[in-house]
């Protein structure tokens, strides 16, 4: 009997790729061809996708048909069944995604479950999209929160322990609920000079010069958990503020039952474990992260050229090469006016990689633009290097992948968010209150626990990072992933926080740093030349 449409569909889901139902009379087709030998030439077929620049995990017919087609003429010119080893051996199970496909879920409060968002999402949004994102981050946290045993109700009107009760309360019932209250809002500037909290309900003027706060960045449209009265001027005087307590990746998981957030696929308890045991079996697997690389600069591009040659000639070369923008020196705006000028600089980037023949042939090269690079605008997301720049590298290596900023890896059962901005900068220029020292006084650690609590990318107001409302979804950290890239110009750093690894492979333009990271282990290494 020949292999039946659920052991496909399993080989597939395993490595990372969903099948289109097209797709799937392809493979069937293909594998049926090799009696008693089904699973192992559907191997072939995935060793092959891995090698193939993919926009998306989930495969139509044409890509599947084209590595089929190439199968079929290496078996007809090799006059015997295919082999593996004619086409190369595989390299990691290595999947990538755009921020641009990313599914989007949205929160039913009434039900309390999440529903995937199946509507258009256009570009440019209509003005309920900007309701609607900040609607959608609110509810997140607050569907969070409300889980947590210190912020729930209590079932029975009983003596409450130690820790007492504390129930959050709409905005709206501070008006006839007196004495100490818990509250959850967004921080707004309604007024010049006057901070607010806001929730879904109505808003109230906060003092914060007194507030005792926790560890992270409070900046304006960060959603806090704050402590305090209401005065009898009506201004809310706060406390202690902090942001909401993060939670358990496996709670998560658990909670929205199944759903896919991160964009690869949902998977089976026994699946998990099997790619579990996989990824801990890869321990020659090796990223290398590079940020800001300046192709204009003769002393970056040989900078580049020395990493390049050094692993060239180690015993097993990295896997896969994370080169971040800022790929020129100066802003790409509309002053930039040496467009074509780059565009070589890029092909000769092309030919140095390609001179490398072993990078060539096992490492794969993701490219993700910086926020001065090329692009229609600077909102995030922002989309991959346009094609004038792109084509010429792919002239010379085929195993490229030009992806958004930010975008998404999964390697086995790990979640890698990757994400190039000038983000400490930024968030700390635009700071209420100055960071608390009582656990950490680094401001990149500041930075990492700030994302991770409010399981967004980028919390800053829309004046000092504007973002597309309607993809505002994919800058996400929702179930909290196993590890984030930050690329960032500041200083390199490596922060560990409520369990995941969160790293700034710093400027290699600048400081001539980047980052080794094992994913096997989720271990690491700060290099510099």
């Amino acid at each position: 009997m020949g292999i039946t449409r659920k052991e496909v569909q399993k080989q597939f889901k395993i490595r990372g790729y969903t099948l289109k139902v097209e797709a799937f009379e392809e493979v069937l087709s293909f594998a049926n061809r090799f009696q008693d030998a089904e699973l192992e030439a559907i191997d072939v077929v995935l060793d092959e996708l891995d090698n193939e620049t993919l926009k998306s995990s989930i495969l139509g017919k044409e890509p599947v048909q084209r590595v089929v087609s190439l199968l079929l003429a290496a078996e007809s010119a090799a006059g015997d069944t295919v082999d593996s080893s004619v086409l190369g051996t595989a390299g990691s199970t290595l999947s990538f995604l755009d921020a641009f496909i990313i599914p989007k879920f949205r929160f039913d409060s009434v039900q309390k479950v999440y529903y995937e968002y199946t509507g258009r999402l256009p570009i440019h949004g209509e003005a309920p999209a900007k309701a609607a994102f900040y609607r959608d981050r609110f509810d997140l946290l607050f569907q969070r929160l409300s889980r947590h045993p210190h912020f729930s109700k209590p079932a029975f009107e009983i003596e409450l322990s130690r820790f007492g009760s504390c129930e959050i309360v709409p905005i709206q019932n501070l008006s006839w609920q007196t004495g100490r209250r818990w509250i959850m809002g967004v921080i707004s500037q309604l007024e010049d000079g006057h901070f607010y909290l806001e929730d879904l309900s109505a808003s109230v003027e906060v003092d914060l010069s007194n507030a005792k706060i926790t560890t992270g960045l409070f900046t304006e449209n960060t959603i806090v958990v704050a402590e305090g009265e209401r005065l009898p001027d009506g201004i809310f005087k706060v406390t202690t503020c902090g942001f909401p307590p993060i939670e358990d990746r496996e709670a998560s998981l658990s909670y929205i039952s199944g759903l896919d957030f991160f964009g690869f696929g949902a998977w089976t308890k026994e699946e998990m474990t099997k790619l579990e045991i996989m990824e801990k079996k890869a321990v020659n697997d090796m990223f290398v992260i590079l940020s800001d690389i300046w192709l204009d600069d003769d002393e970056t591009v040989g900078k580049l050229a020395a990493v390049l040659d050094g692993y060239e000639n180690v015993e097993v070369v990295p896997s896969l090469f994370v080169l971040m923008g800022n790929f020129c020196s100066r802003p790409c705006n509309l002053s930039f006016h040496s467009f074509s000028s780059l565009r070589c600089q890029f092909g000769k980037l092309g030919e140095m990689i390609a001179n490398h023949s072993r990078l060539k042939e096992q490492s794969r090269f993701l490219f993700i633009p910086g926020p001065d690079d090329a692009g229609p605008s600077t909102c995030l997301p922002r989309c991959a290097l346009p094609k004038y720049f792109s084509e010429e590298i792919q002239k010379h290596i085929n195993n490229a992948v030009f992806l958004s900023n930010p975008c998404r890896i999964k390697f086995y059962s790990q979640e890698i968010v990757v994400f190039r901005q000038d983000l400490l900068y930024k968030m700390r220029r635009s700071c209420l209150l100055p960071p608390s020292t009582d656990e950490t006084s680094d401001p990149f650690g500041h930075l990492v626990a700030t994302l991770i609590h409010q399981s967004h990318l980028c919390p800053l107001p829309l004046s000092a990072q504007p973002i597309i409302w309607n993809y505002d979804h994919s800058l996400h950290l929702y179930p909290t992933p196993h590890t984030i890239i930050l690329g960032d110009k500041c200083e390199q750093k490596v922060f560990n926080y409520g369990g995941v690894v969160c790293f700034n492979p710093g400027s290699f333009s600048n400081d001539s740093t980047f980052v080794a990271y094992h994913p096997c282990t989720r271990e690491v290494e700060l290099l510099a030349l």
